[in-house]
């Protein structure tokens, strides 16, 4: 096992070269040039002259990239334009916000949709598997800012239920020292600070775990359906087993690689389409950061953002095949 984490970790650095390369090539190629592109109406050609001096943008293309590369590999990423401050600073400083989001709207997505997607599939063909569908397909349609509107209008604004943005009622004096609100509200017994910073979490997760709700649901579906036909479990019928051992040993156990799979890519889309929902919701985290540095033109946070979710997708799917061998034995076999 170690040998094939290994063997993938080793995987990821060609990965992340080739990707630093296309990012870098990506910023040089923007018309005018980067120093234009980063000035916008304030690009006369002083100031054009003064961020090619600044950047290193008038050198050679190869010793941009040898210097390019030689920050990232001491963790130096870049300074935002916007703030002033280093970008894996301000992306460690935003991050466990998304974390925490992409974690309540993971956990609404998986565990909703696995016993939806089993119930959708022992009743196949009825009125419960019908409606699992047609909703499904509802959940995969519906933009995710649209979504989130609707969410923040209704229950926000119109019912009150819970509140409309941010990530915790300012009046409350809570204790934050890990970043991630709820757990530091556990931690130092704070469970106002803790309850209110869930309330904050409820409506934005619902809109981003939707649509991995909806795709969740239709594999579940899919691959419980598939494991249902299987000789191995009509065998076990007839000798009599249990249902709920059949249920458990042979058919969710059997159905879960490509689930497995499906909720590890989703969980590196959560981190990366929160960009709209925390938009939306005026969450501090990093999508909303993002989203200010795109019209900032502050492409150092650009840069960072890509490599940081390069980086999360490598080792969620390394998770993700680890976890095989736990699920299927034959797996670890081989």
């Amino acid at each position: 096992m170690l040998r094939v984490i290994g063997k993938r970790l080793a995987l990821l650095v060609p990965t992340l070269v080739g990707l630093s390369l296309l990012l870098f090539l990506w910023v040089r190629a923007l018309p005018g040039g980067p120093a234009t592109a980063l000035l916008g109406e304030r690009a006369t050609p002083e100031a054009i002259e003064r961020i090619n001096a600044l950047y290193g943008f008038d050198r050679p293309l190869w010793e941009q990239y040898v210097t390019y590369m030689g920050r990232l590999l001491t963790g130096d990423f870049g300074v935002s334009i916007e703030t002033g401050r280093p970008v894996l600073e301000e992306f460690a400083r935003r991050f466990p916000a998304t974390l925490e989001l992409a974690t309540f709207a993971i956990l609404f997505a998986v565990l909703i949709g696995v016993p939806l997607g089993y119930f959708a599939a022992k009743h196949y063909g009825r009125l419960v598997d019908h409606g699992s569908v047609v909703l499904s397909l509802i959940g995969i349609v519906i933009p995710v800012f649209f979504l989130a509107f609707i969410l923040k209008y209704l229950f926000a604004v119109q019912l009150g239920w819970f509140p409309p943005d941010g990530r915790q009622d300012p009046r409350i004096d809570a204790t934050h020292f890990t970043g991630f609100w709820v757990l530091d509200g556990l931690l130092t017994g704070e469970l106002d600070a803790a309850g209110d910073a869930f309330l904050h979490l409820v409506l934005p997760g619902i809109a981003l775990g939707t649509i991995p709700l909806a795709i969740i649901v239709r594999i579940t579906r899919a691959s419980v359906l598939d494991v249902l036909g299987a000789d191995y479990v009509r065998t076990a019928r007839a000798k009599g087993i249990l249902e709920s051992t059949i249920r458990d040993r042979f058919v969710l156990r059997n159905a879960m690689l490509p689930v497995v799979t499906t909720i590890g890519l989703q969980v590196g889309l959560l981190i990366s389409g929160a960009v709209l929902t925390e938009t939306v919701f005026a969450f501090s985290g990093v999508g909303q950061f993002l989203a200010s540095s795109i019209f900032a033109r502050d492409f150092p946070v650009l840069q960072g953002f890509i490599l940081f979710i390069a980086i999360g997708y490598a080792l969620i799917n390394l998770i993700v095949d680890v976890s095989y061998s736990f699920i299927d034995p034959r797996v670890r076999v081989q």
